[in-house]
C-alpha cells in the first residue's frame, strides 16, 4: 500500500488539515480521505464509492464533502470534526471484501483522526468488512453492534427541516396537501417519501435508476398513507410540475442558475450534499423568494445516528436528537430573516461561530492538559 498524491490540492485553495491518497494495486483500491477540521473533535464522514471521470474530480468532490461535514457537525452540536472519503471506481464491479478490508487498513493508519461510515455506494454491510481492519468505523449493521442504515434518520431529519421551512413559508408545519418533488429516491429519498405520504403530501418522484422508482411506487403508490405518490421520467419533467417543495436527494450541485430560473417551488429542502452549484446561487434563490433550507443543516440526521454509535448506540436517543433539526433549521431561517442574509450564509455563520469559539476553548483545555501535570 502506498500514499502518493496525484494532484496538487494546494492549487485548489484548500483550507483542509490533511488530504491523504491511497493506492492498493492488489485489490484495485484507489481512495482519498480529506480531513477538513478537527477543531471540535475527530473528523467523521462517510465513504463514497463512485466511478469518477478523473482523480481531479474525485479530489474536488471529497474536498467539498469534507468541508460540508465540518459545518454539519458544528451546526448539529456534535463534538466532531469534518472528514470524507471517496473510493474511485464502480462499486457494482470493483467492490470486494478484499478491497474494503484494504480500505480499512488505510483508515486505521490515520490513527483515529478520521472515522468513516456509509455514503453513496457503500452500505452498513460494507462497514462491517472495513471494521475487521479498523477501529474507526461507524454505521455498522445492528448484528455487529452498529447503528445500522443511517439513511433512516437522514430522511427523518430532512423531513423535520422541511417542516420548519414550511412553517417559515406558510405558517404551518404540515405538508398535507402540498406537492413535493423528490429527485432521487435511493436510500434517503425513499424514506423521505414515506414521511411525506404519511403527512398527507402529494409526492412526485424521479430517479435515473428505474428500480428505485418502482420500489417507491410499490410501497406508497397504492393509496397507502394520507398522501399520494406518482413518478415522472426526469428532473426536467419534475421541475415542470406545480411543486410547492423541491427536494434534491441525489448527488450534489443540483441547484444551478438554470434550475433557479424555472423552479416552481417556494421551498428547496433535500438530502443531497452540496446542492448549490456555485457561490451566488443562494442569492438567486433569495431574490426569487425561495426558502432554502441549507443541505448540511437538514441532512445531519445520518451523522447524528452514526455519531451516537461512538457512545454505544441508542436509536431512541439519536432519534430525539435528530428531531432537533427542526429547531436548528428554524433558527437558521430566523437568523437569515433578521439579518437580511440568505439561509446559506446564516447557517455558515452559526457553524463557523461554534467551530471558532468551542474549538478555541477545546484547544486551550487540551494545551493545559498536555503542559500541566495532573495533581496526584
Amino acid at each position: 500500500m502506498s500514499a502518493s498524491p496525484t494532484v496538487d490540492v494546494f492549487e485548489l485553495g484548500s483550507e483542509h488539515e490533511q488530504v491523504v491518497f491511497c493506492n492498493d494495486p492488489a485489490t484495485g483500491l484507489r481512495a482519498v480521505v480529506a480531513i477538513h477540521s478537527t477543531a471540535l473533535g475527530p473528523a467523521l464522514g462517510g465513504t463514497r464509492f463512485h466511478p469518477y471521470a478523473s482523480t481531479a474530480d474525485a479530489v474536488s468532490d471529497v474536498l467539498d464533502l469534507s468541508r460540508g461535514m465540518s459545518y454539519k457537525a458544528a451546526l448539529a452540536g456534535l463534538d466532531l470534526g469534518g472528514g470524507k472519503a471517496v473510493i474511485l471506481g464502480d462499486p457494482a464491479t470493483l467492490k470486494t471484501e478484499a478491497l474494503l478490508r484494504a480500505y480499512g487498513r488505510f483508515v486505521q493508519s490515520l490513527g483515529g483522526r478520521y472515522y468513516t461510515a456509509c455514503d453513496v455506494g457503500t452500505f452498513s454491510e460494507d462497514m462491517d468488512h472495513v471494521a475487521r481492519e479498523s477501529s474507526y468505523v461507524t454505521g455498522r449493521t445492528v448484528a455487529h453492534g452498529g447503528a445500522g442504515d443511517s439513511s433512516v434518520l437522514t430522511a427523518y431529519g430532512v423531513f423535520q427541516g422541511m417542516r420548519a421551512a414550511a412553517e417559515h413559508a406558510w405558517g404551518s408545519t404540515s405538508l398535507a396537501g402540498r406537492t413535493v418533488g423528490v429527485a432521487g429516491v435511493g436510500k434517503v429519498g425513499r424514506h423521505l417519501v414515506g414521511h411525506l405520504v404519511e403527512d398527507g403530501a402529494h409526492v412526485v418522484v424521479t430517479d435515473v435508476h428505474a428500480p428505485a422508482v418502482e420500489r417507491v411506487l410499490a410501497e406508497h403508490g397504492s393509496g397507502r398513507g394520507a398522501g399520494t405518490v406518482r413518478a415522472v421520467g426526469s428532473t426536467a419533467a419534475l421541475l415542470a410540475e406545480p411543486l410547492d417543495v423541491y427536494a434534491p436527494c441525489a448527488l450534489g450541485r443540483a441547484i444551478t442558475d438554470e434550475v433557479v430560473e424555472v423552479l416552481p417551488a417556494r421551498i428547496v429542502c433535500g438530502a443531497a450534499n452540496n446542492q448549490l452549484a456555485h457561490p451566488g446561487v443562494e442569492k438567486a434563490l433569495l431574490d426569487r423568494g425561495v426558502v432554502y433550507a441549507p443541505d448540511y443543516c437538514v441532512n445531519a440526521g445520518g451523522l447524528i445516528q452514526v455519531a451516537d454509535e461512538l457512545d454505544g448506540f441508542s436509536f431512541e436517543r439519536a432519534h430525539q436528537r435528530a428531531t432537533g433539526i427542526y429547531d436548528t433549521t428554524r433558527a437558521v431561517l430566523e437568523t437569515a430573516a433578521s439579518e437580511e442574509i440568505s439561509p446559506a450564509v446564516a447557517a455558515d455563520r452559526l457553524a463557523e461561530r461554534r467551530m471558532r469559539d468551542v474549538g478555541r476553548l477545546r484547544g486551550l483545555w487540551l494545551g493545559r492538559v498536555l503542559v500541566e501535570p495532573r495533581t496526584p
